[in-house]
């Protein structure tokens, strides 16, 4: 039986797939305090937590004007990318300067907060407020309207593509049982 979104968040078709429970999911915007720590949302947490990262990896993103942030998995998932290249290849260098050379591991205090550093705040232009946004395996960073900006880029190249996708052909398939001719 399929169990819908629950509070926290992060906990979503619990008996379709266990893969939901690791994953970073929805968007939250939360203000710094007058000290610049910003508390990480609790379901983001909570996949940190099972991930066993003790802190908060955070790197500046190749595609956006944001941060991406996650813990184990993403180090692998970047770990993997490098191994796919060529030791001492100039394209593992390039990549191993971006992803690792730039990144921070920053420290979660016990309420679950984070100070960001002025270099992370630069990147992602953030004075007051911050935009945590899931993409399933890691969170990105954001200033809010630059968020803003980038959802509303996001939904439009995916019209776009939903309508290129529905102009296709499709196979045909097998048709539904229990229908009488």
């Amino acid at each position: 039986m399929r169990q819908g979104w629950r509070s926290g968040g992060a906990r979503r078709w619990s008996a379709r797939g266990k893969r939901a429970l690791d994953r970073f999911v929805s968007h939250f915007t939360n203000r710094l305090d007058a000290k610049g720590r910003v508390s990480i949302p609790a379901s983001f947490r909570a996949v940190l937590t099972r991930d066993g990262f003790e802190g908060l990896y955070v790197h500046p993103s190749l595609e956006a004007e944001a941060v991406d942030c996650g813990g184990h998995a993403l180090l692998k998932e970047i770990d993997d990318l490098l191994a796919t290249l060529s030791p001492y290849s100039e394209e593992r260098d390039m990549f191993s300067t971006a992803l690792l050379g730039t990144s921070e591991i920053l420290k979660v205090d016990p309420e679950g907060r984070v100070i960001l550093t002025e270099s992370v705040k630069a990147y992602a232009g953030i004075s007051s407020e911050v935009t945590f946004v899931g993409l399933g395996h890691k969170f990105q960073i954001w200033e809010p309207n630059r968020f803003q900006s980038h959802l509303a880029e996001a939904r439009s190249r995916v019209r776009d593509l939903r309508k290129q996708l529905g102009t296709r052909s499709a196979a045909p398939g097998p048709q539904p049982r229990g229908v009488r001719e």
